[in-house]
């Protein structure tokens, strides 16, 4: 009788080892398709690709208009950063963008040469509140939910 009980209990334990090893390697393996699925979409949709703003409001003062005939692209030097440009009439603001390994924020910096004031509403960290291309739609990441941001791409 005490055998029985101690094979029972072996088959147990074996039994939770396997089904927790398989959980773990599940959980493990869902995390890195996804983060695939992600980075590939960013590459896909996002990187090397020309956006025009769509809309940009401040605290809800509409001022699209300041990015008229401008064309910006974030070009793909590694999957979470790189150069950035923003091009009108053959004049070119210079910068880069970073975002972070989930995807969900995107950062903006605009530097070279001195840019213009209108381009500081644009130098934030961004949070994705939606990416179905053609528009990506950003607010600021943080507690300034009071300006908007959406980019198409063209």
């Amino acid at each position: 009788m005490p055998a029985k009980a101690f094979r029972s209990r072996y088959i147990i334990a074996i039994l939770f080892a396997v089904l927790l090893l398989a959980t773990t390697g599940c959980k493990k393996a869902k995390e890195q398709i996804t983060e695939d699925i992600l980075t590939q979409y960013f590459r896909t949709n996002i990187l090397n690709r020309d956006f025009h703003v769509k809309l940009a409001t401040d605290n809800g003062t509409d001022i699209t208009t300041q990015y008229d005939g401008y064309i910006f692209r974030l070009y793909n030097e590694n999957d979470f950063y790189g150069s950035m440009t923003g091009i009108k009439n053959g004049n070119t603001i210079t910068g880069t963008w970073a975002c972070n390994e989930d995807f969900s924020k995107l950062t903006i910096s605009l530097t070279l040469p001195s840019i213009p004031a209108e381009f500081v509403f644009l130098n934030r960290a961004w949070r994705f509140t939606k990416k179905d291309v053609p528009v990506m739609e950003l607010a600021p990441w943080g507690n300034t939910p009071s300006y908007v941001l959406h980019m198409e791409r063209l």
